[in-house]
């Protein structure tokens, strides 16, 4: 046999070797269940869509072998396993996206009905409200006579309740009174019935007694002082009002002057309920100015300062005119000897249970606070004390049975703290502190009818209570 036709021979005993693992091994390999092809000596009919097969083998009598095959379509991908596979996916999906879009058609009626339902639903629910609403419109009609019939019933429950606690009450109060009864009986029995004159005498005479202890409460040391209350807001930061401390109980006017310079208008009041409304009984006019806010009215009458003077004025106020006027000599004047606020306080003038005084200072004194007892007709300067306490370091001052009680400051803070008694002439150091409410202060005066401080405290109008300590001496003292 020659070498080509060997080298034939081999490849194509190769080729039909590769032809039959195909056959047997790519069906395996792409998952279809397919049989092997037994190839009979005779020829059988193979489709050529199938893929490589042997059509027959045989050796010629050179003994050369001799193949007969027969070579698949050359589009091969289109017709072997895997594609038939992968077609079959397709299809699936594409019938899945089929039914999936059928779902969707499905879908969107059963929204629209949804949507649909959804608004009959609200339409009833409203109609089932207006029912409900309806139903209690109609119970209410029903029964809002017998509500009102309990509503009328039900205060009588509370009456019923303190008629039951009455009847109890009753009951314990005719027990008690029985009980008293029987008590009196029996006193009277013991020490005999008085007789009436001699009770009414004797009542008489207790009230006597009370009254000469009163009397004798009048005066006292200050102690305490307490508050402020405050009665008004109004005017400026300095300015003084009060009341006469000689004036009946009826008589509660009230006398307002705003500013401590620059003004002669006064502005009278017939009580303080009037004051606080700002209902104003009556306008004074001055003849002159007046300086500082340490006016008084004692007994019918205005006592102020003269405006850039020593000058003392006193002034009727029921007939409207000046009445006297003295000059209260070597007294200092127009911010020479003030209080520690300035504002022209050189010149206080004040009232108490004893008298009229005058506060200030001189130079012959070196500044110290002088005191004098005025006379409240002539304003003459009837007795004087001199103290050892600068004017300028005083707060305020005011006189409370003749002494004399200094403050330390206007600010807050202040206090008592200094005092002299005209009785003995003697001063001592006190610490008798107070609230001041509203940090500055521009007047603090004694009521003795009231037993206040009336004050300015930077424009408001208030009241501090004060607490005396009396000392009561009986008939027996000696």
């Amino acid at each position: 046999m020659s070498p080509p036709l060997l080298k034939l021979g081999a490849v194509l005993s190769t080729l039909a070797m590769i032809s039959n693992w195909m056959s047997q091994t790519l069906p395996s390999l792409v998952g279809l269940n397919t049989t092997s092809l037994s190839m009979p000596d005779t020829l059988t009919q193979i489709s050529p869509k199938e893929g490589w097969q042997v059509y027959s083998s045989a050796q010629d009598p050179d003994g050369r072998c001799i193949c007969t095959v027969v070579a698949p379509e050359q589009n091969l991908c289109s017709r072997d396993a895997k594609s038939r596979q992968l077609r079959q996916l397709l299809e699936k999906v594409q019938n899945m996206s089929q039914s999936i879009e059928v779902l969707n058609l499905r879908t969107q009626r059963d929204f629209q009905y949804v949507l649909k339902m959804e608004t009959q639903m609200k339409e009833l629910k409203a109609k089932f409200r207006q029912i409900e609403d309806d139903r209690k419109t109609l119970m209410t009609k029903h029964f809002q006579e017998l509500k009102e019939k309990m509503d009328e019933l039900l205060p009588l429950i509370p009456v019923l309740e303190q008629y039951k606690t009455d009847a109890k009450l009753i009951t314990q109060f005719k027990e008690e009174i029985r009980n008293l009864s029987a008590v009196l009986t029996g006193i009277q029995e013991e020490i005999g019935a008085y007789d009436y004159e001699e009770l009414h005498q004797r009542v008489l005479s207790l009230e006597t007694r009370l009254r000469d202890c009163m009397k004798k409460l009048t005066c006292g040391k200050l102690m305490k002082i307490t508050g402020p209350i405050t009665v008004k807001t109004s005017g400026t930061r300095f300015g003084a009002w009060m009341t006469d401390p000689l004036a009946s109980e009826k008589n509660n006017r009230v006398w307002y002057m705003d500013s401590y310079t620059n003004n002669k208008i006064v502005r009278e009041y017939k009580s303080i309920a009037d004051f606080v409304s700002g209902a104003e009984s009556r306008t004074y006019n001055l003849p002159f100015k007046w300086a500082g806010t340490n006016h008084v009215v004692y007994n019918g009458s205005l006592y102020f300062n003269k405006y850039q003077s020593n000058i003392i004025i006193k002034y009727s106020l029921d007939l409207g005119r000046v009445l006297a006027q003295r000059s209260l000599e070597y007294a200092g004047f127009h911010n020479v000897y003030p209080y520690t606020w300035g504002g022209f306080s050189d010149i206080d003038l004040m009232a108490d249970e004893i008298g009229l005084w005058a506060v200030y200072a001189t130079n012959q004194n070196a500044g110290n606070i002088v005191i004098s007892q005025l006379n409240q007709d002539t304003l003459e300067v009837m007795k004087s004390w001199s103290t050892g306490y600068p004017k300028r370091s005083a707060g305020e001052s005011f006189m409370i049975c003749g002494t004399l009680y200094v403050t330390n400051s206007h600010l807050t803070g202040a206090k008592v703290y200094y005092s002299y008694s005209t009785k003995t002439s003697t001063y001592e150091y006190t610490d008798i502190p107070f609230h001041n409410q509203y940090f500055h202060i521009s007047m603090l005066d004694y009521n003795a009818r009231d037993r206040a401080l009336y004050a300015w405290n930077n424009g408001h109008q208030v009241l501090f209570n004060v607490t005396l300590f009396h000392i009561i001496k009986t008939e027996d003292d000696t």
